[in-house]
């Protein structure tokens, strides 16, 4: 369900903590307005498994994470899995949407971008003007921890507008040197193959192949890799790949062994698994699936 876009100053009765199942209208987001004597705000929610934000846009840049949980963010045209060890950069003015996959501890960063400029002040300005995914490190995660998210208690004395303007110094440093992940999924315009593409979402192993997939949509398995290629330019394989991996973050954040979360997606062994991620992203499993949660998952073969 789309909602027509709102004003970002546009006024929406205060809502409970979002519930599991429940979906909310983004409310008055006046008080968490980023300027240029405060450019980095932060807004902390406590929100249960599928409980979702719907469509919405603002005037500022985001920047979405989890502290603790999973949630999928819908931005632009495509749609990225986050877990704590991971975060989506949002330009301004590009409608995006928030579903919980586990109970998370949400952090958003709101950022003011001066007129004409997007990101947090990279001389590479291109690469913020798309939505992307970045890591976020330890330094990163506990920075934004400590921003205040309370906005009708701005800083009242000098001392703490000046550690909130060291907090947003490194915050900003930090998200420059944070390193781009090659994650985020395409979404398609068509419904037949969006709805296809959601089911896959949802259950990336339920089937091995595309026949498996295109007998459940009711088409035939070329109508279906004639319209990835058409909407999505690329083969069903490559996308659904990279729903594994996006799976494979979720489970990983639990603290999941890597023998178990290849086994939920339908591989033979750990090996397999492993294989595939170094072939896809370039990086071992130890690596691409550690998070912040006090451990990383158990090593392949």
């Amino acid at each position: 369900m789309i909602v027509p876009k709102r004003p970002a100053h546009a006024r929406v009765a205060a809502s409970p903590a979002p519930r599991g199942g429940q979906a909310f209208v983004q409310g008055d987001l006046t008080a968490f307005r980023p300027d240029a004597a405060r450019p980095v705000r932060v807004r902390a929610r406590r929100m249960a498994a599928d409980a979702r934000v719907l469509p919405h846009a603002h005037a500022w840049a985001q920047l979405s994470f989890s502290a603790t949980g999973v949630c999928r963010v819908d931005a632009g045209d495509s749609t990225f899995i986050v877990p704590p060890s991971r975060a989506v950069w949002i330009p301004p003015q590009v409608e995006h949407a928030v579903t919980v996959i586990e109970d998370a501890d949400l952090r958003t960063l709101y950022l003011h971008q001066p007129p004409g400029r997007c990101g947090p002040g990279d001389a590479d300005e291109m690469r913020w003007r798309r939505c992307r995914v970045v890591e976020v490190s330890p330094l990163l995660r506990e920075l934004v921890l400590q921003l205040a998210t309370d906005p009708s208690r701005p800083p009242a004395v000098d001392a703490d507008r000046e550690r909130e303007r060291h907090l947003t110094a490194l915050i900003l440093d930090e998200l420059r040197r944070a390193p781009s992940v090659p994650l985020g999924l395409a979404l398609p315009r068509d419904k037949r193959l969006r709805t296809l593409c959601d089911a896959v979402l949802d259950d990336p192993a339920r089937h091995d192949g595309l026949a498996g997939w295109a007998r459940e949509a009711g088409a035939s398995e070329r109508t279906v890799a004639r319209l990835f290629r058409q909407e999505l330019g690329t083969s069903f394989a490559q996308w659904r790949q990279q729903v594994l991996l996006a799976k494979a973050l979720s489970l990983a954040a639990r603290g999941l062994p890597m023998g178990l979360i290849a086994a939920e997606l339908g591989y033979a062994s750990a090996s397999a698994f492993s294989a595939m991620v170094r072939r896809t992203v370039g990086a071992p499993p130890s690596r691409f699936f550690a998070t912040e949660r006090g451990g990383r998952p158990g090593k392949a073969g």
